[in-house]
């Protein structure tokens, strides 16, 4: 290859990445439901629940069928205090993905702190089956069985969690 011709496959390259920039751009979709998802996760992280909802739902309006925005848009509602909401999409992820264990524990912490102990358990529970290495599970299972008074079980459960996860934050 002489020196005139060495560079025309670098800037074929690139202006095949331009162009397909600029038609991601052009297009009426833009971001992806995977990209709404993660700024969804970054308002919930810094405590903006309610644009941490808008970004989910734009999320959901590009991709319905994907489990893991409708649980972490459940978990932006219980924090912000909406548990029947977040109960409702972590159902839905639940219903899209019934494997997927950590909807499970979200929803247990909602009927939880909604003092329904029982089903919260039951929820955390079935987290740990299918994922017995979900520290949040063994703690949400744990703060249930000790508000029902039920000392020893809460108290393996919240050593498993430490265990498994050291620091692991404490329910509030």
């Amino acid at each position: 290859m002489d020196g005139r011709n060495m560079y025309k496959p670098a800037a074929a390259g690139a202006l095949v990445l331009v162009v397909a920039t600029l038609l991601w751009f052009a297009s009426p979709v833009g971001y992806s439901a995977v990209t709404y998802n993660n700024q969804g996760l970054v308002y919930n992280n810094e405590g903006e629940y309610g644009k941490a909802i808008v970004a989910f739902n734009k999320a959901i309006e590009l991709d319905p069928e994907l489990a893991l925005t409708y649980n972490n848009r459940g978990w932006a509602y219980i924090e912000s205090g909406e548990h029947e909401q977040g109960i409702a999409d972590t159902s839905k992820a639940i219903e899209l993905d019934p494997e997927f264990a950590f909807a499970y524990s979200n929803r247990g912490w909602a009927y939880i702190e909604l003092g329904e102990y029982e089903q919260g358990i039951a929820d955390c529970s079935k987290a740990i089956e299918l994922d017995p290495e979900l520290a949040f599970a063994y703690s949400n299972r744990g703060w249930a069985y000790i508000q029902l008074g039920e000392h020893e079980q809460g108290i393996a459960d919240t050593n498993k969690a430490i265990e498994l996860n050291p620091n692991l934050s404490a329910p509030t």
